[in-house]
């Protein structure tokens, strides 16, 4: 199959509810599926609460070995003080990358009137993580996928071991993946390993 260009460009926050799409994720009641994560063996899977606050993600340009992405619901702890209207819940796309490689990694919180800053892989030596895997409703950048499957069930998923999605869930995956001028609004991140050179923090009074 050849390789596929898409330019995603600027993604607006849809505002659309969870509720919306229940149907289509196979999920009922509240006890919606949460994130699949997976150790370095891709055998073991976790979930946890999420906090409920967005951060930001830009990279100069992500490379990865191994693609999928499909819609989940994360939730938050019961009575969270970020739920606002949502009930506790997020719409989010789970992207997950066997072999990711990240330059000039930006990562920033919004903590009212001030912004937790996170910096790597700046300096020549590119951010690295295995089994990545990214929780997100906002995703902009300029992609290309080589091999990619679209429509594919998410219990199906192959390209990250271990990673799959719910039956019936609308997916994408593919061989390689590579996005330029990335930018994402993220809930949660979670890697079997993830290597940060040149790891900067610090309180600023801008993000990313």
């Amino acid at each position: 199959m050849p390789e596929e260009t898409v330019d995603t460009g600027p993604v607006p926050r849809s505002g659309v509810r969870w509720r919306r799409f229940a149907a289509t994720l196979g999920v009922t009641g509240a006890g919606a599926i949460g994130m699949v994560l997976a150790t370095a063996q891709g055998a073991l899977g976790v979930q946890f609460a999420i906090s409920g606050m967005p951060f930001t993600v830009t990279a100069d340009k992500l490379t990865g070995t191994g693609f999928e992405q499909f819609a989940t619901i994360d939730e938050m702890i019961p009575d969270s003080p970020n739920q606002g209207d949502t009930g506790g819940q997020v719409l989010v796309m789970v992207s997950a990358i066997d072999k990711a490689e990240l330059t000039n990694l930006c990562q920033s919180i919004n903590l009212g009137g001030t912004y937790l800053k996170i910096t790597a892989g700046a300096k020549g030596t590119p951010v690295t993580a295995r089994t990545l895997i990214v929780d997100g409703d906002e995703v902009a950048g300029n992609a290309s996928f080589k091999n990619i499957d679209v429509g594919q069930d998410a219990s199906t998923l192959t390209r990250v071991p271990g990673v799959t999605g719910a039956p019936g869930v609308f997916s994408q995956q593919s061989e390689t993946v590579t996005i330029t001028n990335l930018r994402q609004n993220n809930y949660a991140t979670t890697a079997a390993v993830f290597t940060l050179p040149d790891l900067r923090m610090r309180f600023t009074p801008d993000g990313c």
